[in-house]
């Protein structure tokens, strides 16, 4: 009976120190892991960052490096700017106006990096059968856009480049979704838009670009931080900017696999995203002197329309500033 009790003992200690040692080598992964940089990025849905996010390697290859990237998704460029002055996120993709009424409004920001134009997807949509054949003909029309948004400055360039002011159109303020139903309810003329709203419009609306973006408004892709985030975390931001460059690259040759993808995401069809992609490249890098100027003239345009109170200069913003 000694003997049993003995070896029931002997049992009882090594199942104790088993324990002990799995536990150990549970806490050492669960620290390792935990020891990883948390770097929060805020996105749009559909945006670089959201493919990215999909992809994958981007996440794979911050690991990598000592880094946890956590994505979050938010549904305009306004509540990101809102996240990234509180502390929320880390980074934010936006269009290019938010970063220009953010920096009007006092707000600490730099630009990161830019993408590629999205010029050919950005424009101001009539259905098919419009009487609206022409810039001039939008005089004494509604028509629906975003204010804070490319939407706002690209409807601007327009009027102005046809002769007219916003005072010879009636602007409806709205978001992209309300502007979608009112537009195909006919409750507007015209809409101020980008895909894949302008895809989405023109494949299931039958809708048509009365001009596109070309001459009027790049609307590009902007990656922008904090000043005090961005300086301090220099080695983060070329890592973020360089696997985001990777994985645009990958966009552009894997456009089939591209489409696939976001199709699930947006949950649209893939004509629509098809018609997206064929229009548009994807890229990431370096804010150049070029696209500082198209920056700057956002700003200008906006100044002299009373659209924000302070005359700013874009290049204060650049990162390395």
């Amino acid at each position: 009976m000694k003997k049993h009790k003995w070896k029931l003992g002997l049992l009882l200690v090594a199942l104790i120190a088993w324990l002990g040692i799995a536990f150990y080598g549970y806490r050492q992964t669960d620290t390792s892991s935990s020891n990883l940089a948390t770097v929060t990025v805020g996105y749009q849905k559909g945006d670089p960052v959201d493919i990215s996010r999909q992809r994958g390697e981007l996440a794979k290859k911050m690991k990598a490096k000592g880094y946890k990237v956590v994505f979050k998704e938010f549904s305009d460029g306004t509540a990101l700017i809102t996240a990234l002055k509180s502390g929320n996120i880390d980074y934010a993709r936006l269009g290019d106006t938010p970063p220009v009424t953010a920096q009007a409004s006092g707000m600490n920001l730099v630009y990161v990096a830019a993408g590629a134009s999205k010029e050919n997807g950005s424009g101001i949509l009539v259905k098919q059968n419009s009487s609206i054949s022409s810039l001039q003909d939008l005089k004494g029309k509604r028509i629906a856009y975003t204010k804070g948004t490319s939407a706002q400055f690209l409807i601007i360039q327009a009027l102005k480049k046809a002769g007219l002011t916003t005072d010879d159109v009636t602007l409806v303020n709205m978001d992209q979704s309300a502007a979608s139903v009112a537009f195909a309810k006919g409750k507007v003329d015209a809409w101020v838009t980008w895909d894949p709203f302008t895809a989405t419009a023109e494949v299931e609306q039958n809708a048509k670009l009365l001009v596109d973006g070309t001459g009027l408004s790049k609307n590009r892709d902007f990656v922008v931080s904090t000043s005090s985030y961005a300086k301090a975390h220099t080695t983060v931001s070329k890592y973020l900017v360089a696997y985001l460059a990777d994985d645009m690259q990958w966009a552009t040759k894997h456009q089939s696999k591209l489409i696939t993808m976001m199709s699930k995401t947006l949950h649209l069809s893939k004509a629509v995203i098809k018609k997206q992609v064929s229009r548009r490249t994807f890229s990431m890098g370096k804010v150049t002197n070029a696209i500082v100027e198209e920056q700057q003239k956002i700003a200008d345009v906006f100044y002299n329309a009373g659209l924000i109170d302070k005359k700013i200069k874009v290049k204060d913003a650049l990162v390395d500033q």
